[in-house]
């Protein structure tokens, strides 16, 4: 009993969670078998219960694992997926020790586990927490769903969320696959509350979020665009008939239908009508099908003013993310620009009706004439350039009316309109701004609650790679092994077995990376065979030896002087022989031998790099 020790990490604040290890000095190894029948009693113990604990028909022991020597283990922690999870517990004052219903056959071998999980009992539902910097208030439980932790096993998904019996492994499994979710979510910057919340949900988020659903919601809404094409007024070479372009648009509201319905599954009822956007999709969805319905009845073709709505199926779609995310920065904008926007306005008006009362009186002026006029030819000579026929009738009449069109022009065009532009700028650089702030911390929690997933009981510092291998297997799919693991070796900056929260917060920059291997070869011959590689490697020695740089800087200057030489011996101003001079065939030779060699020796990219050669 001494061994036990005092739980490491006791946290007595109601407020945040606690997983204290039972094993703390033997944390990195393992409990004897004797140790292993006491832990229950010997963690209430160590909290200071003073009535002994009385189970509701389970013992509280461990099952020892033959296989592996020790402890079974066999519990993670639990998946959002288990919260209708009914536990029994340990009574004890002030505190409840939480069991799974079910356990007692459970002697699976798996990474990380501690048999039992302490939880305060006042404060409610506190779930406990890994003691990496984490605090409870770090992960908002609306939008992700409270992270209950039960030391169980987890409800089947295929039997729709109930309880049942199930392996460690597929504990585990689960956890990776919702994990991988949530970072999903986080990475596509989808709310929370749309998180699957059982098996059903699950498989129809899974259906929703898969690349053959989003080319079929792409050619979707393409081919509503296109029906424009063929439907009256249309281009007579492209007309259809009213039976089949109906028909077609029908076929393609049902598959916006199937599409909304497999939505529908995912988030249900009530998280389906406060997602606004699907909200305004099905609105327009429901207008389209009782138009394509009384076309189709009246067997013609009227005036359809909604078909310009098409644009919203398309703009809904996955792959139009960024047109999305650019007409939100454009509404949410609008508030500050619509300001300046109505002061432009009111000052135009002001100068319509002073225009008016001015140059109304001109029979030849006809921009003036009427106040409908006077607001039409300032709003025209405002936006378009070099446009002086607004002021010439009135100018040629009276030169000094041009003091009117001036100060409207300093007032409205050089001010106004400038202001008009810094604001929109101005807006759009802080909702950017915003944006960006808003993203990374929607990372950042999805991120905290995928860890919450990943981190195990007896290892609540960080991540193991086993871990982190099966939430990439989920996450990406088609991550190659040694792609996981560099990515994994790449994000632990401190070169410890566990991942912290910090070194995760990087996944997904270092996950989008793309790795190649790269041969450390010290030579460019270093894979030919070996009687090549033996030839070259002998010329590489040759060439770097100090002899035969010597020797080539001999062979420059004798060459020089030789030259020097020739020259003085030249008379009469023969500078040209009709013959080729034996000394030039012979240096040329073993210049040329020369480069040979470099070149077979050190490889041209080494040989160019140098600017001697």
């Amino acid at each position: 009993m001494e061994r036990l020790g005092t739980p490491s990490g006791l946290d007595n604040d109601p407020g945040r969670g606690f997983a204290p290890s039972l094993l703390a000095p033997d944390f990195l190894g393992r409990p004897s078998q004797m140790e292993s029948c006491y832990i229950a009693q010997a963690g209430l113990e160590l909290l200071g219960s003073s009535s002994s604990p009385t189970l509701t028909s389970q013992s509280a022991e461990i099952t020892e694992d033959a296989s592996n020597g020790g402890v079974s283990e066999q519990h993670p922690w639990p998946s959002g997926f288990e919260r209708e999870l009914k536990p029994e517990t340990i009574s004890s004052p002030g505190y409840h020790i939480l069991r799974a219903t079910g356990e007692e056959n459970m002697a699976v071998s798996l990474d990380d586990d501690v048999p039992l999980i302490l939880t305060l009992d006042e404060g409610g539902s506190a779930p406990l927490a890994p003691s990496n910097g984490l605090g409870q208030e770090e992960l908002p439980s609306k939008n992700g769903g409270s992270y209950a932790i039960h030391d169980s096993q987890a409800p089947s998904l295929s039997s729709g969320g109930e309880s049942s019996p199930s392996s460690p492994a597929h504990n585990w499994e689960m956890n990776y696959q919702e994990a991988a979710i949530y970072l999903q979510e986080g990475e596509n910057n989808d709310k929370f509350f749309t998180h699957p919340k059982d098996a059903k949900a699950l498989a129809a988020y899974l259906f929703a979020h898969n690349h053959l659903f989003y080319l079929m919601e792409l050619a979707t809404a393409l081919l509503l665009l296109l029906l424009s094409l063929c439907e009256a007024p249309a281009v007579p070479a492209l007309r259809l008939g009213i039976y089949v372009h109906a028909t077609l648009e029908l076929f393609a509201l049902m598959v916006v239908v199937f599409e909304l319905c497999m939505k529908l599954r995912w988030l249900g009822l009530h998280t389906f009508i406060r997602h606004k956007r699907t909200m305004v999709k099905t609105s327009v969805l429901v207008v389209q099908f009782v138009e394509a319905i009384v076309v189709l009845v009246r067997q013609m073709s009227h005036v359809r003013v909604t078909r310009a709505l098409r644009c919203i199926f398309l703009v809904d779609c996955r792959y139009c993310g960024g047109v999305r995310r650019n007409l939100r920065q454009i509404f949410q904008s609008l508030p500050p620009f619509m300001d300046i926007l109505l002061l432009l306005l009111f000052f135009m008006i002001i100068f319509a009706i002073l225009g008016f009362y001015l140059f109304s009186p001109n029979p030849s002026d006809p921009y003036f004439s009427t106040l409908e006029n006077s607001i039409v030819s300032l709003f025209v000579l405002l936006t378009t350039a070099n446009f002086p026929d607004v002021m010439m009738p009135s100018y040629s009449r009276n030169p000094w009316s041009c003091v009117f069109f001036i100060v409207y022009l300093s007032i409205e065009l050089y001010f106004i309109m400038n202001l008009l532009l810094a604001v929109v700028f101005d807006t759009f650089n802080d909702i950017e701004k915003r944006k960006f702030k808003s993203l990374l911390l929607h990372k950042r929690t999805a991120i905290q609650h995928a860890y919450r997933l990943l981190v195990s009981q007896r290892r609540p510092a960080g991540i193991s790679y086993r871990q982190f291998e099966g939430l990439m297997r989920f996450y990406k799919p088609r991550m190659s092994a040694r792609e996981r693991y560099l990515t994994f070796k790449a994000l632990n900056q401190n070169n410890t077995p566990l991942l912290s929260l910090k070194d995760f917060y990087d996944i997904y920059e270092v996950a989008a990376l793309k790795w190649k291997a790269k041969k450390n070869r010290e030579h460019w011959f270093d894979e030919l065979p070996r009687t090549a590689l033996l030839i070259f490697k002998g010329i590489n020695i040759l060439v770097k030896s100090k002899a035969f740089q010597y020797f080539m800087y001999l062979v420059v200057a004798v060459n020089g002087v030789w030259i020097l030489v020739e020259t003085f011996m030249l008379k009469g101003g023969n500078f040209f022989s009709k013959h080729v001079p034996w000394s030039y065939l012979v240096f040329l030779t073993i210049y040329g031998v020369e480069l040979f060699l470099k070149v077979a020796g050190l490889g041209p990219v080494e040989y160019l790099s140098s600017g001697w050669n």
